[in-house]
């Protein structure tokens, strides 16, 4: 049964000689975080677990307790494991969380709650927050900038032949936990379980050592450690595949759980034996848009956004529209390398949907300033459009650009990147550490609100 709270109770009244009480900004925090709509957006969720999930079963954590230990993990970039710990060792954010006297929900319940959380109920309470926002005067939404930034997802740097050694070392794992299912199946001989990874990896070795040398004869041997890398991911397949039929005709849950991880990892293994063929052995370049980089992460993309120091990063572009008063209003994770020109209208038709007018001023850099993106922010009511053209410049835009006012926009447009730093180190958003397409969307969701609410109470503190 899902439960909202618990009792309320004060735990400092309960040891009056420690005068403990919340610090200014967590009080702020408390109180926001007090918001009904917030609350029951959260509930909504979670109360989707099961069909009966109100009314039968054991009493579950409480749907406030989960909320703000979330928002305490993001806002410190904390492990799960490490908020449990942390949570319960300190009377302040036992009273914070409103955990009070109770048992503190170990890690895997956090899990579960936040995986539970649908990605486009983050985007609603992020809404909700920038309202309050706009409710405390925080912000008045006069000024928009925007602006991209990639987010790396938790890999390691990706190579061909690190990445056929992935899909055996997985496929082989999986192979030993089917063939103790599978043990009384008398049909699949021995060779359908045999595990390749102690070859693989030895292959792989040979493979970074010959990367290193240079000559005909190290580019030989390469090709052959390739071949023989490759005729190995190439059986493993054919192994998987026989062996996944024959856990489909199984009834038990772990059959028919091992028979979807071999489904998942075989037609990703099968792409990256595909594109090493075609790269390595045939010489012939492949698209970025046709590469897997990762088999954990296979929504992953490569992006190259001109950078010195890092000129291909291997993650998502995230877009974020930041008003005045440090407030970011909206967030969204894009796939692929995408046109950030084309991210202009629909930050300004989400600032009209939230705001109810367009801003005084838009600003943005070089990449969004296109003829049509001015014609739209001026079409929409923006009487201030700061897009400094890139290339040659006519006499007329030199002197446009020059103004005043353009000078102060583009000043504070810059000021974006220090925010988007600011969140990579305080908020977790350089690496997202949650799986797949949603859990990116969690990750970023739940370090975009905890920014907010602590740039609120910052603010009314």
């Amino acid at each position: 049964m899902l439960r909202d709270r618990y009792d309320p109770m004060n735990l400092f009244d309960l040891v009056p000689a420690l005068g403990m009480q919340l610090d200014p900004v967590l009080m702020q925090l408390d109180h926001l975080l007090d918001d009904d709509t917030l609350f029951q957006a959260v509930k909504a969720d979670l109360a989707k677990r099961h069909p009966r999930t109100l009314l039968d079963g054991r009493p579950s954590t409480p749907v406030e307790v989960i909320l703000r230990m979330l928002v305490v993990k993001h806002l410190y970039t904390w492990s799960y494991a490490a908020t449990e710990q942390f949570v319960g060792d300190s009377l302040v954010l036992r009273q914070f969380c409103r955990v009070y006297a109770e048992r503190v929900p170990d890690d895997t319940t956090l899990i579960r709650g936040a995986n539970l959380i649908h990605p486009h109920t983050l985007h609603c309470l992020l809404d909700r927050v920038v309202e309050l926002a706009r409710q405390l005067k925080v912000t008045r939404g006069r000024k928009l900038r925007i602006d991209g930034t990639v987010v790396e997802t938790n890999i390691h740097h990706p190579t061909d032949s690190t990445l056929l050694y992935d899909g055996i070392r997985v496929l082989s794992r999986t192979l030993k936990r089917a063939r103790q299912v599978l043990q009384n199946t008398p049909r699949l001989a021995r060779a359908a379980f045999r595990s390749r990874t102690r070859s693989a990896k030895r292959i792989m070795k040979r493979i970074l050592e010959s990367t290193r040398q240079r000559g005909d004869q190290a580019e030989q041997a390469m090709h052959t450690a390739y071949h023989q890398l490759l005729t190995g991911a190439t059986a493993m397949v054919q192994q998987a595949l026989l062996v996944a039929g024959a856990l489909r005709t199984q009834t038990s849950r772990t059959a028919q759980r091992l028979a979807d991880t071999l489904d998942h990892f075989c037609p990703l293994l099968e792409q990256v034996i595909s594109q090493t063929r075609r790269r390595v052995l045939q010489g012939t370049q492949v698209g970025a848009r046709e590469k897997v980089v990762s088999l954990f992460e296979p929504h992953t993309a490569i992006i190259r956004k001109g950078k010195l120091r890092t000129p291909t990063e291997f993650g998502r572009v995230v877009w974020l529209d930041e008003v005045d008063g440090s407030i970011i209003s909206r967030y969204a994770v894009l796939s692929g390398n995408p046109d950030e020109a084309e991210q202009l209208p629909p930050s300004v038709d989400h600032h009209l949907q939230v705001f109810s007018k367009p801003p005084r001023l838009l600003a943005g850099d070089r990449k969004l300033a296109t003829d049509a993106n001015e014609r739209y922010a001026r079409k929409q009511g923006i009487g201030q459009v700061v897009l400094p053209a890139s290339g040659a410049k006519s006499a007329e835009r030199i002197a446009y650009e020059r103004q005043r006012w353009f000078r102060r926009g583009r000043n504070w447009r810059a000021g974006i990147e220090g925010r988007i730093s600011g969140l990579k180190r305080g908020h977790g958003l350089a690496r997202c550490r949650y799986h797949g397409d949603d859990g990116m969307e969690r990750w970023v969701g739940w370090g975009v609100i905890t920014h907010d609410l602590r740039v609120i109470a910052q603010a009314t503190a």
